[in-house]
């Protein structure tokens, strides 16, 4: 055991059973699995199924609707063993993240009619409706608004980049529902709402996919006075982005234990094709040029590990961990990335062969450092809450 004076961190292999149980599932859906699916950019609805039927996406649900009630840090291990096997968890994990919103400030007659469906696997919550075009990452200039009439609010305005949305029955849309010229703060007047989905695009929405190079089902979303009834409302009008804010620790922490199961299928291929591809007479991981990378990333990895222990200890704690959720990220999709670009490397001219995944996995990898917040964003987040200097935008 680690000792820190904010948390306990547990060193050893923890949730030994969940991970053995997460690899047995994964374990169905090896690389012509993905490859079939990335060629005709489906959905993985077997694979979702699954670990839906056995509880995972459901870990972080209290026990009284129907879900598990284990800590983050076993969602996280969840995320992390489900990428260390090859697979992906992108289908399917925003509804890990986007049910702390629900939980912390849903009204118990939202948590009722929603949570035990959720954790049956009868509703997906996998939508999560917040960027849009011309606001980047300034969240406090968003443009989609809902108006209130009578029982309902009416809502205009564009989403971009909502993954999942064709294949979800409830998403979390967040909306201004006070200008910005009338709010004191520029994050006061946004509120966040939870929508059914279900016959929505006849109603005044209209989805458009957008074909980017991973599979993740992204899509641009137009609402067109689309009615939603007014208690979609979570908690109270005008302060939804504090409550997306208090989510947004447990979507780093999760996501970075997503890379870090990435990193770690890298350096495993990385070594396993050092071993035994022979070059000259010899395995190319003799080779200092190969194996000094390998081991460097590796070093990394196990760096990012134990910042994403640290940050899921203090989070389970209910202790303030914003610094540590944020270089959790920052660490561990830095890591990745160097490990998919040392493994590409070690495969050499194979690495473009999609029967070797190398080249899936490392596209997926690449997103980590901009999504779902940048690095550069992580970086200038130290800059100004942890050391003290000016802030930058």
């Amino acid at each position: 055991m680690l000792e820190t004076e904010s948390a306990t961190i547990p060193l050893e292999n923890d949730y030994q059973e969940l991970r053995d149980a997460v690899a047995q599932v994964c374990g169905d859906y090896p690389g012509e699995y993905w490859r079939a699916l990335d060629a005709k950019s489906e959905y993985p609805t077997k694979f979702v199924k699954a670990m839906t039927e056995h509880g995972f996406l459901s870990s972080l649900i209290p026990e009284e609707y129907g879900g598990s009630g284990l800590p983050l840090r076993a969602a996280t291990v969840i995320l992390e063993v489900v990428h260390t096997t090859g697979c992906s968890a992108a289908a399917c994990h925003a509804q890990m993240y986007t049910m702390g919103t629900v939980l912390r400030h849903g009204s118990d007659e939202q948590k009722q009619k929603y949570l035990p469906g959720i954790a049956a696997g009868e509703l997906r919550l996998q939508a999560f409706g917040v960027s849009e075009p011309t606001t980047g990452s300034d969240t406090t200039q968003l443009e989609t608004i809902a108006v209130r009439d009578g029982d309902e609010y009416v809502v205009n305005g564009q989403k971009i980049w909502t993954s999942r949305i064709l294949h979800s029955d409830l998403m979390l849309l967040l909306a201004r529902t006070t200008p910005k010229d009338q709010c004191e703060k520029r994050t006061a007047g946004i509120s966040t709402f939870l929508i059914d989905l279900r016959g929505a695009q006849e109603r005044g929405i209209d989805i458009r996919p957008i074909d980017t190079m991973i599979n993740h089902h992204t899509t641009e979303v137009h609402f067109d006075d689309f009615r939603i009834p007014a208690d979609s409302l979570i908690g109270e009008e005008g302060k939804g982005f504090y409550y997306i804010l208090d989510g947004m620790n447990a979507e780093r922490i999760l996501l970075s234990g997503e890379s870090l199961g990435n990193a770690r299928y890298f350096i495993k291929r990385a070594v396993d094709y050092a071993n035994e591809r022979i070059v000259f007479g010899r395995p190319i991981g003799k080779n200092q040029g190969i194996q000094l990378p390998i081991a460097r990333a590796y070093a990394e990895t196990e760096a990012a590990d134990l910042m994403i222990r640290k940050a899921c200890a203090m989070f389970d704690n209910e202790q303030p961990c914003g610094a540590e959720a944020n270089m959790s990220r920052l660490l561990s999709a830095e890591a990745a990335w160097n490990a998919a670009e040392t493994c590409f490397d070690t495969f050499g001219g194979f690495a473009f062969a999609k029967e070797y995944d190398i080249e899936r996995k490392w596209r997926e990898t690449r997103l980590a450092r901009t999504a779902p917040i940048s690095t550069n964003l992580v970086l200038t987040y130290l800059a100004q809450h942890v050391l003290g200097l000016p802030r930058s935008y």
